[in-house]
């Protein structure tokens, strides 16, 4: 009997836990903030009209975001988007990095894109995808999207189950945190010039 209690508490407290893992549910329609009246536009986001055609100005790869951050009426909605921007390779890539908070459906609406995510047992998948392809990322998983192509830029459309879904992007993460140099030559079995190197060009 009391066996058959504890398992009960355990998977009642595992549904509590996994409830809680994503954005919460609110009570409400939706969420304003302090001093805001709702009418169409607060409801309206065109911060990603320029993003759609065309690659990024000025640097290898731009996310144009819309979250709760940019775009407040998502809060407690578990959506958002983001618009990816690349320049052709070898330079437009969105280097390896994990949404902890939503997996991402990406559209490729622009040029190809080369895409890849590694599951919890190392196992890397890979795809080329060309406009009107989807491809899934699953929430916590590491992936990497790169252009396909040399001469063309592409742009893709990020869906999110999250309005705040977060990006790690571990080149930022890992050398550009402040980790001792000699914790991360150690770790990544070379020598702390190359550390150095790698610490610098992700501090800018």
């Amino acid at each position: 009997m009391a066996l058959k209690a504890c398992l009960v508490l355990i998977v009642v407290l595992s549904a509590g836990l996994s409830a809680h893992a994503g954005d919460p549910d609110i009570t409400s329609d939706f969420i304003t903030p302090p001093g805001v009246t709702p009418d169409g536009n607060f409801f309206t986001f065109r911060g990603l009209r320029d993003a759609l055609t065309g690659g990024p100005k000025g640097v290898p790869f731009k996310a144009t975001k819309a979250t709760q951050v940019e775009f407040p009426a998502l809060t407690g909605q578990s959506v958002s988007l983001s618009v990816l921007q690349y320049e052709p390779s070898p330079t437009g890539i969105n280097p390896p990095h994990i949404h902890p908070r939503s997996s991402e459906l990406l559209l490729v609406i622009q040029g190809a894109v080369f895409v890849g995510l590694v599951d919890s047992t190392n196992k890397l998948y890979t795809q080329r995808l060309y406009a009107g392809d989807a491809f899934v990322f699953p929430k916590g998983l590491v992936h990497f999207q790169v252009n396909g192509d040399s001469k063309y830029a592409a742009v893709a459309v990020s869906a999110f189950g999250s309005s705040s879904p977060g990006t790690i992007s571990f080149p930022k993460n890992i050398f550009g945190s402040g980790i001792y140099n000699w914790v991360l030559a150690q770790s990544f079995k070379t020598d702390v010039d190359t550390i150095r190197k790698l610490v610098s060009a992700n501090s800018l």
